[in-house]
């Protein structure tokens, strides 16, 4: 009897580790969404100032530096972790479709998995698996050195 009461409690721990690492991965992965959500709020705000404020120059994307500074204010910020920001791959001739800035998160959880949280021109963020998001890198007007190499990876 002692036996099976050990093997309960040992099944019943191991359950609950695996449960916790997946709640764990999952808030990681929603606080970051959050914050890549947050971060295309403000670059929308932006844009409406900027052209407004500028309608000889319109522009899609503000420069590097504004959103680095925006960055370290958003909650959540950490979660993102190293941010790939693409607006000097933007021009007048760029589709809302566009990719303008994303992260690569890798969660141990099965539930949570590997991937890329994706901000679209249009302020729009997904979760997006790695193969889709290598085909969407693949669709974009241009890429740089860096993610030609992950687009040649396996």
């Amino acid at each position: 009897m002692l036996v099976i009461e050990s093997v309960i409690v040992i099944a019943i721990t191991v359950f609950a580790v695996v449960a916790m690492i997946n709640v764990k991965d999952w808030v990681n992965r929603s606080e970051a969404m959050r914050a890549m959500r947050q971060l295309g709020k403000e670059v929308l705000k932006w844009r409406q100032q900027y052209n407004e404020a500028h309608p000889e120059e319109r522009r899609l994307a503000p420069p590097e530096p504004w959103v680095d500074r925006q960055r370290e204010y958003l909650p959540g910020n950490v979660r993102l972790g190293r941010l790939t920001y693409r607006a000097r791959y933007i021009d007048s001739e760029s589709t809302l479709d566009e990719i303008l800035a994303y992260t690569s998160r890798n969660y141990r959880s099965p539930l949570v998995g590997k991937g890329y949280i994706v901000l679209f021109l249009d302020g729009r963020v997904e979760w997006v698996s790695k193969d889709e998001f290598k085909k969407l890198l693949a669709q974009q007007r241009s890429n740089s050195p860096q993610e030609l190499r992950l687009l040649q990876q396996n």
